[in-house]
C-alpha cells in the first residue's frame, strides 16, 4: 500500500488536502493496533534552524498476517476544520517487520524542519498520531487519534558564578539565562517567569543538591546570591514545560578561599 498525502496552505493554516489512505471498517476480522511509538518515546526537539529526523512505527496485529503501516502527526482539535499542522513520513512505504506470523511493526522517518513545518509557537506541545494497518487478506483500520506525542521547542540554559575564587562567608552572585527557539522568528529568546533551581555540588561530592528555587525575570535572566562556605559547583536546572524540554548547566566551579 502507498500513502500520498500532500499539505496546502489556506486561510493561514495547514490542511491535509488528500490523503489516500484504506477505509476503516467495523468488522472484528480488522487489524488491531497494539502500540505506536514516536521518536522512541520521547519528545521531539526542534531548534530554530536545523530539521530532525526521527524514527515512528506502528505494531499491529491480524489472522492473516500484517501486509503495512502508516503515520502521521497532526495538530489541532480535528482534521475537518481544526488542523493547523501535518508532518508527514518521508517514505511511500513502511518497512515492516514480523515478530510472529500475525504481529508486524512498520517503521517509517519524518524529517521536521522547524523554517517550513513549523511557522508558529504555538504548534509546540501535543500533537495527535494518525496511525493505520492493512492486513494481507486486504482489511484495514486507522484512527486519527492513536497516540499522542510532544514536539518542543529547544531550550538553552547558561550559568555563571562568581568572583572566583571568593573568601569564606563572602557573597556568591549566581546568574544565567533560560531561553528557547522562537520558531516564527528564528531565533532564541528568553523564557520569562519560570522557575529554576539553583543546586551545588561540593568538591568532594558526586551529588547536586537544591539550595532554592528562583524565577527567571520578563527576558529569562536569572541572578541570586549565597554564602560562600565550601569549594564546589553552582548549577542552574530547569524542569521543562509541555512545550519546552528540561535543561541543566553544566556546574560551575568556586574556589573558596
Amino acid at each position: 500500500m502507498r500513502i500520498r498525502a500532500t499539505v496546502a496552505a489556506a486561510s493561514g493554516a495547514l490542511v491535509l488536502s488528500a490523503l489516500a489512505v484504506p477505509a476503516a471498517h467495523a468488522a472484528s476480522a480488522d487489524p488491531v493496533i497494539s502500540k505506536v511509538t514516536i521518536n522512541g518515546g520521547k519528545s521531539t526537539v526542534l531548534g530554530v534552524t536545523a530539521p530532525r529526523t526521527i524514527t515512528v512505527s506502528v505494531t499491529a496485529s491480524h489472522a492473516s498476517g500484517i501486509e503495512s503501516g502508516w503515520l502521521i502527526l497532526w495538530h489541532g482539535k480535528d482534521q475537518d476544520e481544526g488542523m493547523d499542522g501535518a508532518l508527514l513520513p518521508n517514505e511511500d512505504e513502511a518497512t515492516c517487520k514480523a515478530a510472529s506470523a500475525t504481529t508486524s511493526t512498520c517503521s517509517l522517518t519524518i524529517t521536521v524542519d522547524p523554517r517550513v513545518d513549523l511557522p508558529k509557537n504555538a504548534l509546540a506541545g501535543s500533537w495527535h498520531v494518525l496511525a493505520g494497518a492493512e492486513a494481507k487478506d486486504g482489511s484495514s483500520y486507522y484512527s486519527d487519534f492513536a497516540a499522542t506525542t510532544n514536539v518542543q521547542r529547544y531550550s538553552k540554559l547558561t550559568v555563571n558564578a562568581s568572583p572566583e575564587p571568593v573568601k569564606k562567608g563572602k557573597t556568591i552572585t549566581v546568574t544565567g539565562k533560560l531561553s528557547r527557539a522562537n520558531w516564527e522568528d528564528h531565533a532564541y529568546h528568553g523564557y520569562a517567569t519560570q522557575p529554576v533551581k539553583l543546586q551545588f555540588r561540593k568538591k568532594t561530592s558526586s551529588t547536586y543538591t537544591t539550595v532554592k528555587t528562583i524565577r527567571t525575570n520578563s527576558v529569562g535572566n536569572l541572578k541570586t546570591t549565597v554564602k560562600a562556605s565550601v569549594d564546589g559547583y553552582w548549577r542552574y536546572s530547569f524542569a521543562g514545560t509541555s512545550t519546552t524540554p528540561a535543561v541543566t548547566t553544566a556546574g560551575d566551579f568556586v574556589d573558596v578561599k
